[in-house]
C-alpha cells in the first residue's frame, strides 16, 4: 500500500510538477510583460501595427506553453488552425485582427500570471521548504545567527526555540517529510487548473476542431475509397477476369469434344470464383462488420472472445445507436483491445458501454497493465474519427497502470 502510494505520487513524471511550478513564474512574468508591451505599443503612432504583430506573435508563446505541457506532463494539446492569411497589406491587418487563437493566447497570458504566482508559493512552501527541512540535520551546524544579546548561536530559530541539536534537527526533518508528502495535492490542483486553461484557450475551439477533424475524415474517406477501388481492381476484378477467361476456354474445349481439358478449366474457374468471394468478403468486413447486424452488444462479445487477453464485457444501452455510431464504437473497441494485447502486458480487461447522459453513450476500456500509454500512432486516427461526430476520447495511463480509455459518442448522428 505504501509503495503504491509513493509510486503514484513520486514516481514517473512526479518530478514534472515542481519543475513546472518553479519555471512557471518566470514564464508567466514573461507573458505578462509581452501583453503590457503590446498594450503600451497600441498608444504609439504605429499602434495598429504593434497590435496586429502582438496578436500574431502570441501564437509563438502559446506553442511554447503547449510544448511544455507535452514534454513535462505528457499532455498533448492540439494546436489551433493556422492563420487564415488574406492577400495584400489590408488583408494582413484583417487576418491579424480576426485571429481568434491569437486573441485567446493573449487572454491566457494575462490569466496565467496569478496562477504562476500561486504555483510559486506552493513550490516554495511545500517542495523547497520540505527539501530544506528534510536535510536540516545535515547542515544546521553551518547556520549561525545573533540573538538580542549579540550572542552567536547555531541553528534555526522559531520564536524563542533554537533548533541547534540533532534531536531538534530531526523534528524539523520530520516536518519536511510531512511537507513533501502533502506537496503533490496542491501541485496537482494548480496544474489541473493550468492545463484546463491551456485546453480552453491555447487549443482549437469546438467549431475549429470539428471543421479540422471532418476535413481529415473526408480525406481519410477519400483515401479509403481509393484503397477499395485498388483492392477491387487488383484483387476480385482480376480473379473474375480470370474466371471469365477460363470459362470461355472451357466452352471452346466442350465444343471440340475434349471434356477432360474442359473439366480442368472449369475446376480452375471454380477456384478463381472462391478466391474472388473470399477477397470480397474481407473487403466488406473492413467496411461494415457483419456481426453488427445483430447489434452492438453481440458484436462486442464476439470481439472480446477473439482477444488474446480475457475481457469482461458489459453493455447497457436503453436505445440502439445509429449504424454509423455502432460502426465507430465497434472499431474503437477493436483498436483499443488490440493495443492492450500488443503493449499493456495486462492480465484482464473490462469493456463497458453505458448511456452517460440522454443521447450519449460512453465506452470505457480499462486494463491492469503497465500503463504509460499516450495519444499517438493508431489512437490519433481513432481520436480524429471520434471527434468527427462531435465525440471525445480521454486517456489516463499513469506509469504502473491502470490504463483507462473513455470514449463518449452521440447515440445518433
Amino acid at each position: 500500500m505504501l509503495l503504491r502510494f509513493l509510486r503514484a505520487n513520486y514516481g514517473g513524471r512526479a518530478w514534472a510538477g515542481p519543475v513546472h511550478l518553479a519555471i512557471g513564474f518566470p514564464i508567466g512574468l514573461l507573458g505578462s510583460l509581452y501583453v503590457i508591451v503590446v498594450i503600451a505599443g497600441t498608444a504609439s503612432l504605429i499602434g495598429i501595427v504593434v497590435l496586429c504583430a502582438g496578436v500574431l506573435g502570441a501564437r509563438w508563446l502559446g506553442s511554447a506553453h503547449r510544448w511544455l505541457a507535452r514534454h513535462l506532463h505528457g499532455v498533448s494539446i492540439e494546436p489551433p488552425p493556422p492563420v487564415h492569411r488574406q492577400p495584400g497589406v489590408l488583408g494582413w491587418f484583417r487576418s491579424a485582427l480576426g485571429d481568434g487563437p491569437g486573441w485567446r493566447t493573449l487572454v491566457y497570458l494575462v490569466v496565467k500570471e496569478p496562477i504562476s504566482i500561486i504555483g510559486l508559493v506552493i513550490f516554495v512552501n511545500f517542495w523547497l521548504s520540505g527539501a530544506l527541512l528534510l536535510t536540516y540535520p545535515l547542515w544546521f551546524r553551518t547556520s549561525r545567527g545573533m540573538d538580542t544579546h549579540e550572542r552567536e548561536y547555531v541553528g534555526v530559530t522559531m520564536g524563542d526555540l533554537v533548533f541547534n541539536s540533532v534531536p531538534r534537527a530531526l523534528i524539523l526533518s520530520g516536518v519536511g517529510v510531512l511537507l513533501l508528502l502533502a506537496a503533490p495535492w496542491p501541485t496537482r490542483l494548480i496544474l489541473k487548473a493550468d492545463i484546463a486553461l491551456m485546453r480552453s484557450l491555447l487549443g482549437p475551439t469546438r467549431a475549429e476542431d470539428l471543421l479540422r477533424t471532418r476535413a481529415q475524415v473526408a480525406d481519410g474517406s477519400a483515401a479509403s475509397l481509393r484503397r477499395i477501388e485498388r483492392d477491387l481492381h487488383d484483387g476480385a476484378q482480376t480473379q473474375l477476369i480470370s474466371l471469365a477467361l477460363h470459362l470461355g476456354l472451357a466452352k471452346e474445349e466442350l465444343r471440340s469434344g475434349d471434356k477432360g481439358a474442359a473439366l480442368e478449366l472449369v475446376d480452375t474457374a471454380h477456384r478463381n470464383a472462391k478466391q474472388a468471394l473470399e477477397e470480397l468478403r474481407d473487403l466488406v468486413r473492413g467496411i461494415h462488420p457483419p456481426m453488427l447486424d445483430s447489434g452492438l452488444a453481440p458484436a462486442l462479445q464476439t470481439l472480446a472472445a477473439r482477444s488474446g487477453v480475457p475481457v469482461q464485457v458489459d453493455v447497457a444501452l436503453a436505445d440502439r445507436p445509429s449504424p454509423a455510431i455502432e460502426t465507430i464504437a465497434y472499431f474503437t473497441a477493436a483498436e483499443l483491445l488490440a493495443n492492450v494485447a500488443k503493449h499493456s502486458r495486462a492480465r484482464a480487461v473490462s469493456l463497458t458501454v453505458t448511456q452517460s447522459r440522454p443521447g450519449w453513450l460512453r465506452l470505457v476500456v480499462r486494463d491492469d497493465g503497465v500503463g504509460g500509454a499516450h495519444l499517438g500512432g493508431g489512437l490519433t486516427g481513432l481520436d480524429d474519427r471520434i471527434r468527427a461526430v462531435d465525440g471525445r476520447l480521454d486517456l489516463t495511463s499513469p506509469p504502473g497502470g491502470p490504463t483507462v480509455v473513455s470514449v463518449e459518442l452521440p447515440v445518433r448522428v
